[in-house]
């Protein structure tokens, strides 16, 4: 499987020669069945076109997507540097790299958004990113659950609230993408339009 090519326009996204190939390395990590997952078992979260095989990468591009129009946009993207810009299409791209687990679970992990963050940071020796990059990436993965961080079959809270402007710009894209109502097309692995 050819993970660099299904990401290829959002790799693009990324302006910075390095951290493009902090990117490719990060996205050749995912396991193969991020690219073969639907985005929810039960279809019950996210809308149609991230159900069925491949939908989790659906969900993922479309909310990158939001996120590149919404930065190119001097009205909202006026407030990120260029460099964070970059760091947030790398973590919107990753942030549901290890939904069920690092060895494909059975069930979606409530905690994959640390289980995401602490893959990465295991990982980090394979990357050129200094380590505040790292751990920009990693917390804007971490809170992107927004304001779902209680565990309820754990019955407690497991997830950290995003705090900062990158961080609630994540979560906003992500919650965008998981909108029943949103109705994006795709030709094979890209958006249409």
């Amino acid at each position: 499987m050819d993970k660099l090519s299904i990401f290829k326009d959002e790799i693009n996204y990324v302006k910075d020669s390095k951290l493009k190939e902090d990117f490719k390395t990060l996205i050749n990590l995912l396991p193969d069945y991020f690219f073969e997952v639907p985005a929810s078992s039960t279809g019950k979260y996210h809308p149609e076109f991230a159900a069925g095989s491949g939908g989790l990468v659906r969900h993922t591009k479309v909310a990158v997507r939001f996120a590149y129009e919404l930065l190119n946009n001097n009205t909202v993207g006026i407030k990120f540097s260029s460099h964070d810009k970059d760091l947030i299409i790398m973590a919107l791209t990753l942030h549901d790299g290890l939904k069920h687990g690092i060895s494909h679970e059975k069930y979606v992990r409530f905690d994959h958004p640390l289980v995401v963050s602490k893959y990465i940071m295991e990982n980090k020796d394979k990357l050129s990113m200094d380590v505040d990059d790292i751990r920009k990436v990693c917390s804007m993965i971490e809170t992107h659950m927004g304001e779902w961080t209680y565990d309820n079959y754990n019955k407690k809270e497991v997830l950290p609230k995003p705090r900062t402007a990158e961080q609630r710009f994540v979560h906003m894209c992500d919650y965008l993408a998981s909108r029943k109502f949103v109705d994006v097309k795709f030709e094979g692995n890209s958006i249409v339009g």
